[in-house]
């Protein structure tokens, strides 16, 4: 090691270990991080992953403790991550560490058993890896919250996870109640992968008083990616047959196999659970013996450890993954990344491919299989953005108020009373509260105050509250129920009415969105009609016709920015205005080819849908056109802005028609169209006169009071008033009806901050309001599409999308698929067996390894 490198400012024992593990030099943020560190700043690092980030942080703190005086009595440094994963991985890293610089290293979360917990009562560790939740849980022990006034270094990983969520909101609390009681203040670390905004997670990382120093590495490294959209041949046709799927979905398949059967690891990320069973499935059914497994959160932990060792000792060759895999978790090399459909975002993108290459000097490699045009220029668009480092901002949410009520109660859980000022005093610092008032606190004590039972008693002359008398069970049970702001979203059971048989469950989001009697959906490729709700039940029956139903995954769905949809817009604009000046197909897709990471052979199919609109004689919808189509007894509006833009336009349209004609008015959207149900005298003609007018009226209200009146709202305050302990944490869904909730809550403080949750994350009022405005002025031309009684080749397209046409099972193939689909994913299910007989065997192995005969292979025995 030269003079001049990073490591030579470590003291001997950690540079001893730094060249006992072969690190010969430091990686670019190890170089920039440790002297930041050792000066004692605060410090946010933005790096890729697999650029050493966790080193560069736990090495110079390593040192600091050490020179120190290393063990004290109580906890030094805590180790922050969002995922109990995560925290498994830092441990076995820092394992190695801890063994030979002599610390003790802990780990605390949901599965630490009690007697490790009570073992670290009684020795806390000098070193404690945790999660956000369980460090709320330490916070209220008497005894382990004495052993955090010694903490010195404070450092959270994968920070972007959590700065944008009220999971971070919370932690941004915990962290000003442990600055208050530690005895000197502690230095904040912060590291992330991929970040839109660093000033802003740099002030949630240390609060509105303390300056935090941004290290920004590039997080492209050397990075390739390549977006394909696979035509089915003849011998698709036949293996979509044996795989009980379509042709479209068989290509898919089989492109993804020759792939990994090219490289000796590969990750395919998809964007639901329900796609990776799904595909998992299908490979399965294919070949029993390919070394592919599955990982996502709702999987049982030893499936979740066993995928993760497996890849890590090579002894699987793919995993189909959702998020779960996407922080850091060290999963060992990955040759490529696959990403199955658009990513939908650039933060995504560049977080999932970069686990490929998994070491600075290689290359990131990253494959996207589209879906269809729309998804394969919406990837285009990501991909050219994502080699731009043009990623979406990040917003932290501002003075959540469930999040408010849940810390008071905490710190007025420990004394017998506290005042207003002291709650002020303590959280002003924390960024998502840096502009709380006392007036804000009063409210949510007054909450505290009017609930049943009783959380606080508030005298507002003496600005105090009081932990009223026998409310330890009361507070304790709301506390600990309480303990994460994860929203609490459970599944109901779907019957067929004809068999009485349950044939699925669908999530609590899509339930709150649209499942009302008379609704259609889709789900593994069938559609159904739902009758009745009741309780945790739904009531359907099969639907011949699946025009118009929505796609059961649709609650799920990550949203695509409004700046790459209108880059698709852009895309399709380029498309028509060359087909104008006369140029030809192959033209246009090689002059794409040059932009865009596509193959021109690919960007021909991809054109295909556009071409075909433009021959007949059709405008094409572009970032500064909208189009309006009459289909059946519906309106399209072909209108490139986005998801969260289309749904706020969607709810305006919905609204007004339905205020205009006095009936209910079904809406559904996507990304690139929203569709509307026609009433009266609804029709082209009628919506497009709505657009173009809708800018004088006042629609900040419009919008709230159109919000108030959907599903989604319904959800975000169910959510809110669980949090805020208004609601029981089991109350029923189906049995809450959305006018008794909200003339409940009406005025209340809790209603505000679901209104605020779902302005914030479901809807872009903003961005729908100027959209609208230069619709008004004729920057944005709204045309009517007269196709006839014929759908345009693009609202085809659309329809399709939204009606899960070309969902992964077709309807007839049903049973023959879940049959083997629960064969293949048994088979994968991993199980530990034991020696019942002389108890000296124990193994966990997965059930396709059984052999014919289970047998002891120490002693016989047959009792395992």
């Amino acid at each position: 090691m030269t003079e001049d490198n990073a490591f030579s400012q470590l003291c001997r024992p950690v540079r001893r270990l730094i060249q006992e593990k072969g690190f010969e030099k430091p990686t670019e943020p190890q170089r920039k991080l440790i002297p930041i560190i050792l000066e004692g700043k605060d410090v946010l690092l933005i790096s890729a992953t697999a650029t050493g980030k966790t080193e560069a942080a736990t090495l110079p703190v390593l040192h600091k403790f050490l020179m120190n005086g290393g063990s004290q009595p109580g906890i030094s440094i805590i180790y922050i991550t969002p995922l109990r994963a995560l925290n498994r991985d830092i441990l076995d890293r820092m394992t190695y560490w801890a063994n030979r610089l002599d610390f003790k290293l802990g780990v605390r979360h949901g599965d630490t058993s009690q007697k490790e917990r009570d073992y670290q009562r009684r020795s806390p560790p000098d070193m404690l890896i945790t999660t956000p939740e369980t460090l709320q849980a330490i916070l209220q022990g008497r005894t382990i919250k004495n052993h955090l006034k010694t903490v010195r270094w404070i450092i959270i990983d994968e920070i972007h996870e959590l700065a944008d969520n009220k999971r971070g909101s919370q932690l941004s609390l915990a962290l000003e109640r442990i600055k208050a009681i530690a005895v000197e203040k502690p230095q904040m670390i912060g590291l992330s992968a991929t970040i839109g905004t660093p000033d802003k997670v740099a002030k949630f990382l240390g609060g509105e008083d303390r300056e935090v120093e941004i290290v920004q590495v590039s997080a492209l490294r050397d990075t390739q990616f390549e977006i394909l959209y696979p035509e089915p041949g003849p011998e698709d046709y036949e293996l979509s047959k044996k795989l009980f799927t379509h042709p479209e979905v068989a290509v898919r398949l089989k492109v993804m196999k020759d792939l990994i059967e090219n490289h000796d690891t590969t990750l395919i990320f998809t964007n639901t659970r329900s796609t990776s069973e799904a595909l998992t499935s299908r490979f399965n059914i294919w070949d029993t013996d390919f070394p592919l497994s599955i990982h996502h959160g709702s999987l049982a932990k030893t499936s979740r450890i066993a995928t993760e060792k497996g890849l890590k000792s090579g002894d699987l060759r793919t995993v189909i993954c959702t998020s779960s895999l996407e922080l850091g978790i060290d999963i060992g090399r990955i040759d490529l990344v696959i990403q199955y459909n658009s990513p939908r975002q650039v933060t995504r993108l560049l977080q999932r491919v970069g686990r490929s290459g998994h070491s600075i000097e290689e290359t990131s490699r990253g494959v996207i299989i589209a879906l269809n045009s729309d998804d394969a220029m919406e990837s285009m668009a990501i991909c050219r953005r994502a080699l731009g480092e043009i990623m979406e901002p990040l917003q932290v949410p501002e003075k959540p108020f469930d999040v408010l009520v849940n810390q008071m109660i905490a710190e007025l859980m420990q004394t017998s009373r506290m005042y207003i000022l002291q709650f002020m005093n303590l959280f002003k610092n924390a960024y998502p509260y840096r502009d709380l008032s006392e007036e804000e606190i009063v409210n949510a004590a007054n909450y505290m105050h009017d609930r049943f039972p009783r959380l606080a008693w508030f005298s507002p002359e003496d600005e105090v509250l009081i932990k009223p008398r026998g409310s330890r069970k009361s507070m304790y049970r709301y506390f600990f129920n309480n303990l994460s702001m994860i929203p609490d979203e459970k599944d109901y059971l779907i019957i067929d009415v004809d068999g009485d048989t349950p044939v699925g469950v669908l999530q609590e989001a899509f339930v709150a969105e649209y499942a009302k009697p008379g609704v259609k959906f889709t789900l593994r490729g069938s559609a159904w009609k739902i009758l009745n709700i009741h309780n945790d039940k739904i009531y359907v029956r099969a639907e011949e016709d699946p025009a118009g139903a929505i796609p059961s995954w649709v609650g799920e769905q990550i949203p695509v920015p409004y700046e790459v949809a209108i880059e698709v817009g852009q895309i399709k604009g380029f498309v028509e205005d060359s087909l104008n000046n006369g140029e030809t197909v192959d033209w246009i897709a090689k002059a794409l080819s040059e932009r865009y990471p596509a193959k021109p052979e690919t960007l021909k199919r991809v054109l295909r849908e556009l071409v075909d609109h433009h021959r007949h004689g059709y405008l094409l919808p572009t970032d500064k056109r909208v189009l309006v189509e009459n289909w059946d007894e519906n309106v399209i509006i072909h209108a490139n802005f986005g998801s969260l833009a289309n749904r706020t336009l969607a709810r305006i349209v919905g609204h007004i028609i339905s205020e205009a004609t006095g009936y209910p008015v079904g809406v559904q959207q996507d990304t690139y169209m929203i569709i509307t149900q026609t009433v009266g005298e609804v029709n082209a003609e009628y919506v497009t006169r709505m657009l173009k007018t809708l800018a004088k009226k006042d629609l900040t209200d419009t919008i709230k009071e159109a919000v108030t009146k959907t599903g989604l709202f319904k959800k975000r305050l169910i959510n809110v008033a669980r949090k805020a302990g208004a609601l029981s944490k089991y109350a029923n869904f189906s049995n809450i009806t959305l006018g008794r909730l909200m003339k409940s809550f009406e005025g209340s403080i809790i209603f505000e901050e679901a209104m605020k949750d779902a302005l914030r994350q479901d809807l872009d009022i903003d961005t729908a309001i100027e959209l609208l405005r230069k619709m008004a002025e004729g920057d944005i031309e709204v045309c009517i599409l007269e196709t006839g009684d014929e759908v345009s080749p693009l609202g085809q397209l659309g329809i399709d999308s939204i009606s899960m046409k070309v969902d992964i099972v077709p309807p007839e193939k049903i049973t023959k698929i879940i049959l083997e689909s629960a064969k293949a994913r048994l088979y994968n299910e991993t199980r530990v067996l034991t020696c019942l007989g002389k108890h000296d065997w124990l193994e966990e192995m997965q059930v396709n390894d059984f052999p014919e005969k289970l047998v002891c292979p120490i002693c016989g025995s047959t009792e395992l």
